[in-house]
């Protein structure tokens, strides 16, 4: 290796070596040097249709490959793309943010430049940026940029959440040494003694005692690492396993003892009453924001739960700080002693999600909330990665059985309406190159009318890079979610009709694109049997018609179930 580099060589290099082999973003006039250096990297250049959308499809990308990339400009670039960093931040995606922006003497000499507030200013947008990244650099001198970046990009995998690197226009060829290259990045490796030991001994002095314990699994444990030995705890005690909206699709749904995500209130009453009854609920990556715990109501016990979050562990009112999860996983599998807990010998009966056939519904009616979710999960396919919008879409994905080797997208906290589509274009793309040559599986993309407007551009990406995608477009007249609140007959929950299926055409698909209308349970059952959808390649697109009033079962339902009951618009 060359004793020197240029920088943004030596910026992508160790974006390389991360894992990372597409960056998002969209061209702007203080990036635009340092966007001649992403393919000579060996990066693919994503052009997205916009900043906000590339940020969305950045943190889709990362929760599938670990890390992301994301490119703007100063300013009104980085600004469009906020949203979705803090959404990046709330669900915890390791997306490195990086900013193209003015030169260093055009900053320090206050110049009145364009993408300000011509007020000679240069540090609001950091200021900004700095409330939603875990961590910020500002690259100003070629010395210490590469001992920077590294510090930045350790950050931003350490807490699984974005960082924010500002790179002047004047500073992007500069010569740096290269000698850092050679060898990788590594977190800092904690240290384990006789604190984490004690606190190892109190969590088994629990599960040993245990009558009546169970597992809680929430998508932290993703951003934690721990996804595979949780896995194996599962399998290892045979307790009974519930996920949180999250973390469903990163433990296997197939297994005897998975029941799927708990509801809390909405839950069946005997499930209910066994997760209550419940000694010891071990919790994994708790995130227990109101939509993710069904309005708080799917909560365990605190009192009877054991807490392991990213550094700590906590048994009631005890925490045990400076416990890495890592290792603490890790520990417990190995320490369990599984002649001393507590074994089902007679299994309780409790819910488990089932698939329905088309068969089994009404296939000359209307498509109903109430069963087409179930019946969407027949198609799906062990690794393929199903994406549910906010909405209805995002609430029935929840409803789906999948099969092992399956992600979910499904609404968490940050709740950004369009999110899901430049997502889909995101996590396809990480998809395929996770895969390797080998070939990926589909992603399959829910989502209502309302949400599809909102970014519908990204469309054009995912043409552009021939992703593997399949858009079921629930087409239920407008904002169903909203009307739910508030407002069933109200104007502002209202969208334009669209001809939906012409978007393909529109966006650059080829001639010949598979499109689909489905009107009835029989027409959605032919649409699913037809190989052309299940097998093909590229986009492609089904039209599924709901009624605008109809809703999952769930909090969704009970909303507009009770405005009914009042007999008002509201």
């Amino acid at each position: 290796m060359a004793q020197t580099v240029k920088l943004a060589e030596y910026l992508f290099q160790r974006l390389v070596q991360l894992g990372i082999g597409s960056v998002h973003g969209v061209p702007g006039d203080f990036n635009l040097t340092l966007l001649d250096y992403v393919e000579p990297a060996g990066l693919n250049w994503v052009g997205n249709a916009n900043e906000l959308n590339a940020g969305y499809a950045a943190d889709a990308y990362a929760r599938i490959k670990g890390i992301s990339a994301l490119i703007t400009t100063f300013g009104v670039g980085e600004l469009s793309a906020i949203n979705a960093i803090a959404g990046a931040y709330a669900e915890r995606a390791a997306l490195v943010h990086i900013v193209g922006t003015p030169p260093r003497a055009t900053q320090d000499g206050r110049v009145l430049v364009h993408h300000t507030f011509a007020d000679g200013d240069f540090t609001r947008f950091a200021q900004m940026s700095k409330h939603v990244t875990v961590a910020q650099a500002s690259l100003r001198d070629s010395r210490t940029a590469p001992e920077q970046i590294d510090q930045i990009l350790v950050q931003c995998l350490l807490h699984s959440r974005p960082v924010y690197i500002e790179v002047p226009v004047d500073l992007v060829g500069v010569p740096v040494f290269s000698e850092r290259l050679q060898k990788k990045l590594e977190l800092p490796e904690p240290v384990w003694g006789s604190p984490q030991e004690s606190a190892m001994n109190a969590v088994l002095e629990k599960l040993h005692a245990a009558k009546q314990p169970i597992i809680l699994v929430d998508g932290e444990i993703r951003a934690m690492g721990v996804v595979s030995e949780l896995q194996n705890l599962t399998r290892k005690t045979g307790w009974p396993t519930w996920t949180t909206g999250f973390a469903k699709g990163l433990l296997d749904e197939t297994a005897s003892n998975f029941h799927g995500i708990y509801r809390g209130k909405w839950e069946e009453e005997t499930t209910r009453d066994f997760f209550q009854r419940a000694d010891v609920v071990l919790c994994f990556g708790a995130h227990f924001s109101t939509t993710n715990s069904w309005g708080g109501t799917s909560l365990p016990e605190s009192a009877n739960t054991i807490y392991f979050s990213d550094t700590e562990i906590r048994i009631g009112s005890r925490i045990f700080r400076d416990v890495p999860s890592r290792q603490a996983v890790s520990a417990l599998l190995r320490t369990l002693d599984t002649d001393k807990i507590q074994r089902y010998e007679q299994y309780p009966k409790l819910h488990q999600d089932l698939t329905v056939s088309v068969q089994e519904t009404d296939q000359s009616g209307p498509i109903t909330q109430d069963k087409a979710w179930k019946v969407l999960a027949t198609f799906v396919r062990e690794g393929d990665i199903v994406m549910g919008e906010t909405g209805t879409p995002g609430y029935g994905a929840r409803e789906m059985r999948l099969p092992p080797n399956t992600r979910l997208f499904t609404p968490v906290t940050w709740l950004s309406i369009g999110y899901m589509l430049p997502a889909a274009q995101g996590a396809a793309l990480a998809q395929r190159e996770r895969s390797a040559g080998q070939k990926a599986g589909r992603t399959i993309l829910l989502i209502g009318d309302g949400s599809f407007q909102m970014t519908v551009q990204e469309l054009g990406t995912i043409i552009k890079e021939n992703l593997n995608v399949v858009i079921f477009l629930i087409n239920n007249d407008g904002y169903t979610i909203e009307r739910c609140i508030h407002g069933v007959d109200e104007k502002y929950n209202d969208v334009a009709r669209w001809r939906y299926l012409e978007a393909l055409s529109f966006f650059g698909a080829d001639k010949g694109a598979y499109t689909a209308t489905a009107k009835t349970f029989g027409e959605l059952g032919e649409v699913l049997a037809d190989g052309r959808l299940s097998d093909g390649e590229g986009v492609r697109m089904v039209e599924v018609f709901m009624d605008k009033e109809d809703a999952p079962e769930g909090p969704l339902k009970d909303l507009i179930e009770a405005q009914r009951v009042k007999g008002t618009k509201a």
